[in-house]
């Protein structure tokens, strides 16, 4: 009789609790907190099976931002960072190709250099992947994403991509050097922008 009278709430009744009367007790806690009907029906069902109703929603809406985050931040229409990793070469595996041998990422900038390109590479595989790295809702780094892709002569299976900024240059250069394209290694690094400083080491060897 004393479970089944919730009105006359004594200290005797806190001092005898026993689990099953916790689920009520938490339902009319619960229903007066809760004016969505939605998210009582669902509370109340965690609280009958566990008792412990605030555990299980935190972990739910968590997974919901983290989706709609990873939705946000890569669009369908380039590559995902988890393709990006599983296509990638770890650093073991790199140190076995000789493109890899004596590789240096170079001096920062908002330019990349990309080599050991397949023959079959095209413009628009590289788009969709270093567009990643681009917002495109914005017209100053859609006009500042460059891609140069070298078909021909000696500087074929190389390229040059302009970045918008030298963090977005970073971040690519990261997470793509030793990404398998058309099954070859894409090796990358910061495009080298000052070419002046070889002539004056060239004409202090002359003197």
């Amino acid at each position: 009789d004393v479970f089944e009278q919730p009105q006359h709430v004594g200290h005797k009744k806190i001092e005898f609790h026993i689990t099953t009367d916790i689920p009520s007790v938490l339902q009319t806690n619960l229903e007066k907190e809760n004016k969505n009907g939605k998210n009582i029906c669902a509370a109340t069902e965690e609280i009958n099976n566990t008792g412990f109703g605030r555990i299980f929603p935190a972990p739910t809406s968590n997974d919901k931002m983290e989706t709609e985050e990873e939705e946000d931040e890569i669009p369908s229409e380039f590559i995902s960072r988890r393709d990006l990793e599983k296509n990638r070469l770890s650093r073991e595996e790199m140190e076995k190709f000789s493109v890899f041998k004596n590789y240096e990422p170079g001096d920062p900038n908002c330019r990349i250099y990309v080599k050991n390109l397949a023959k079959q590479v095209q413009e628009k595989d590289l788009k969709f992947i270093f567009g990643r790295y681009v917002d495109f809702q914005s017209e100053e780094e859609r006009n500042m994403f460059d891609i140069r892709l070298m078909k021909e002569g000696r500087m074929k299976g190389q390229a040059f991509i302009g970045l918008p900024n030298e963090k977005a240059a970073a971040k690519a250069l990261k997470e793509a050097n030793g990404y398998v394209l058309f099954e070859k290694p894409m090796v990358v690094q910061f495009a080298r922008s000052a070419r002046p400083k070889q002539d004056t080491d060239e004409g202090k060897r002359k003197k």
